[in-house]
């Protein structure tokens, strides 16, 4: 008789980067949006680099390293700082007690740069250059890198709304190992190119409100947490390990 462990490939154990509740994932979803939406962005308006793909930006300065492009360098390592800058910030609020309320914190912080980086955006027209739009890519990398900060300290191992490399791997791995498609993570990948897809719309069309829709998106995460669907039934707010 075959050992079960051989037959039966640990069904309870706890998957990484799964999100547990309804809530868990529909907020999951809408912040990868918001990840789409502002690489959307800050790759065709604030200098053709990322705000959450910080590998692709690694790559980015290799690459203007070699073609000694000292535009794409600076706005390269002006991303990456304001990506530190932001997890880092995001890791120390969410330590401690209370880590709903820590996770709020966070969330706050990041919809109060997205705001401000609105307003900013707007006063250019949606179209901003120099000193500004360093500015600003400081501003969205440092949203993107709290939001990573805040996922990565308070979810589930393995978990993110922005970085999906990972997420896309496991994706392919399951598939070929066991046949199965882990919806999440279907969902998460859809929710990037679908936010890519509408900052795009935006910047092409509306640039000047195109800042809106990362922002509304993350008001609209913090305000579900503040309801009890948010929370699971030990009082627990998206995102946690199960």
């Amino acid at each position: 008789m075959a050992d079960e462990s051989d037959t039966d490939p640990a069904p309870k154990r706890r998957r990484p980067g799964r999100a547990a509740g309804s809530g868990g994932v529909a907020a999951a979803v809408v912040l990868t949006v918001v990840t789409g939406a502002m690489d959307a962005i800050s790759f065709l308006a604030l200098g053709g680099v990322f705000t959450s793909v910080m590998t692709a930006n690694l790559s980015l300065l290799g690459m203007s390293t070699a073609s000694m492009d000292a535009t794409l360098a600076r706005d390269t390592a002006v991303a990456m700082a304001g990506y530190v800058v932001g997890a880092l910030l995001s890791g120390r609020i969410v330590r401690g007690p209370r880590p709903a309320w820590r996770a709020r914190c966070a969330l706050t912080v990041e919809l109060l740069a997205l705001g401000g980086l609105w307003a900013a955006w707007a006063a250019t027209g949606g179209h901003p250059s120099g000193g500004r739009q360093l500015g600003l890519l400081a501003v969205a990398a440092l949203a993107m890198g709290g939001q990573s900060g805040l996922v990565r300290a308070v979810g589930p191992p393995g978990f993110s709304t922005t970085y999906l490399t990972g997420v896309l791997t496991g994706l392919l791995v399951d598939a070929a190992r066991s046949g199965t498609v882990g919806r999440l993570s279907m969902a998460l990948l859809g929710a990037l190119v679908v936010g890519a897809a509408a900052g795009g719309l935006l910047v092409a069309h509306a640039a000047r409100a195109a800042p809106a829709l990362p922002t509304g998106l993350v008001a609209l995460v913090l305000l579900a947490s503040l309801t009890s669907l948010a929370r699971d039934a030990e009082g627990r707010l998206w995102p946690h390990a199960e």
